[in-house]
């Protein structure tokens, strides 16, 4: 009994701290949308590790928690609708439901390897929680922040513009946070592959490229939406900073290769010693 009561000690604390995680990394946007919507640093990925850690179940409920915090945090945001209909509509689908279903993410824990598992969820997660936000805009936001004519493309195209690139960040940090700490124990331990533990330099060059893929990805789509609607324009590629995007690519490349030479000199030095 002290046992079981001592497990769910645990995973309410690592609950909590995951979804207190997850608010902080929802606060610092990447890019935010005039009408609603933003680009973060995979501010989802500490919900979809305990959906994943901790089943399906689970994983729903953190969401759901989550989603309270999120409503709180946005408020403002019901300001804009009237009737009770339309806030209640908004409070289930923009919060409540979004954020639950990210704990639909688990349900990849099944696979073997993972990183995949990671992967796979994160692009449930997303899929789900975007066709949430598509309601929504096409049937409460209609006629207010979105044009009542062609409501569902408009509700389409504009979610997109920053759950694409949220999606492309999150299956990118899942990938790699999963290639580095092995979640399914109960002691979070080094991933291990084929029985091998993954190597310093794979970790280290992992997190270099992933920081760089999402600034790139962060950059160029910040610029493919209009500054005044959000809608998706094609067009703001010109507007894409490709220096500073060709830099930051760059420097993670040299970077990682400097480090993984310097590696494997220190490692030669080793064993002749």
């Amino acid at each position: 009994m002290e046992k079981k009561e001592t497990r769910l000690s645990v995973k309410l604390c690592e609950s909590a701290m995951m979804i207190a995680l997850a608010t902080i990394l929802s606060l610092f946007k990447l890019v935010d949308l005039p009408y609603g919507g933003s680009i973060t640093f995979a501010s989802m990925l500490p919900i979809l590790l305990i959906a994943y850690r901790y089943g399906t179940a689970w994983g729903l409920f953190t969401g759901f928690v989550h989603g309270v915090l999120q409503l709180v945090l946005s408020t403002s945001t019901l300001s804009y609708v009237t009737g009770a209909a339309s806030v209640a509509a908004v409070i289930i689908l923009d919060y409540l439901a979004a954020f639950a279903l990210i704990g639909l993410g688990g349900l990849c824990r099944g696979i073997k390897d993972q990183r995949k598992a990671l992967a796979l969820g994160a692009v449930i997660a997303c899929v789900l929680r975007y066709v949430c936000h598509v309601i929504s805009g096409a049937t409460v936001w209609a006629g207010l922040s979105i044009p009542t004519a062609g409501a569902l493309a408009y509700s389409f195209a504009y979610n997109a513009t920053y759950m694409l690139p949220e999606l492309i960040i999150l299956v990118i940090a899942g990938f790699y946070i999963g290639s580095a700490i092995d979640f399914r124990t109960p002691r979070l331990s080094a991933y291990k592959k084929d029985g091998d533990a993954v190597s310093i330099p794979s970790i280290v060059c992992g997190a270099l490229f992933s920081a760089a893929l999402v600034f790139d990805v962060a950059s160029v789509f910040g610029c493919l939406q209009d500054g005044e609607t959000g809608e998706f324009d094609i067009t703001g590629i010109a507007n894409v900073n490709w220096i500073a995007v060709a830099a930051v690519t760059a420097a993670a490349v040299v970077i990682a290769a400097v480090f993984y030479a310097v590696w494997r000199q220190v490692k030669a030095s080793g064993k002749k010693d």
